[in-house]
C-alpha cells in the first residue's frame, strides 16, 4: 500500500458516516434509549437511573464512586442522578462512617418495587435493540461488544473518576 492509498482511504468520500464504529455505536444507543423510554416510560426512569438501580442491586451498598465505575459515568453526572433517585424515594443516600465526605447508597423498598416491575419492559427494550440480529448473531454481537469494551477498560480519559 502507498501513501496515496492511505490518504484516499481516509477521506470522508471513501469513508461514509455508516461504516465508522463510533457513529453506529452512537446511532445504537439512540435507538437503545428511544426504545427504553418507550418501554419503560411509566417509571420515568431514564437509562442512566436505571442502571444506577441494577448496580445497587448487584451490591446491596455502595459509595457514590464505586457507582459510578460500575456504570463508567463520572462522579458529578452519578451524584446528580442519584440526588433526583432520592428525591423520588428509590435511594437513601447517608453519610459514610469511615469517610465523612463519602455518601453511602442503598436502594429502598420503592426502588426495589420499581426495579422489579420495570424487568420485562426493560428486557424487551434490549431484546428490541437487537431483533434484527438471529439468536446465534446476537450472542456474536454482544461478545463483539463485551471484547471491545474490555480491550479499552482502562480508558479513563472520557470519565472523569
Amino acid at each position: 500500500m502507498t501513501e496515496n492509498d492511505v490518504e484516499s482511504n481516509t477521506s470522508n468520500e471513501n469513508w461514509p458516516l455508516m461504516e465508522r464504529p463510533g457513529f453506529l455505536a452512537r446511532r445504537l444507543h439512540q435507538i437503545h434509549v428511544s426504545l427504553f423510554s418507550e418501554r419503560c416510560a411509566a417509571s420515568r426512569l431514564t437509562p442512566l437511573q436505571y442502571s444506577l438501580l441494577c448496580a445497587l442491586a448487584d451490591c446491596d451498598t455502595a459509595d457514590q464512586t464505586t457507582l459510578a465505575r460500575a456504570v463508567a459515568l463520572d462522579r458529578t453526572t452519578t451524584t446528580g442522578a442519584l440526588k433526583r433517585l432520592e428525591a423520588r424515594g428509590l435511594v437513601q443516600r447517608v453519610t459514610s462512617s469511615s469517610d465523612r465526605r463519602a455518601q453511602v447508597c442503598r436502594m429502598t423498598p420503592e426502588g426495589e418495587r420499581l426495579l422489579a416491575e420495570m424487568e420485562d419492559a426493560a428486557r424487551r427494550a434490549h431484546e428490541e435493540t437487537v431483533a434484527a440480529l438471529d439468536a446465534d448473531e446476537r450472542d456474536a454481537f454482544v461478545g463483539y461488544l463485551k471484547r471491545i469494551v474490555d480491550a479499552h477498560g482502562g480508558r479513563r480519559d472520557a470519565v472523569v473518576l
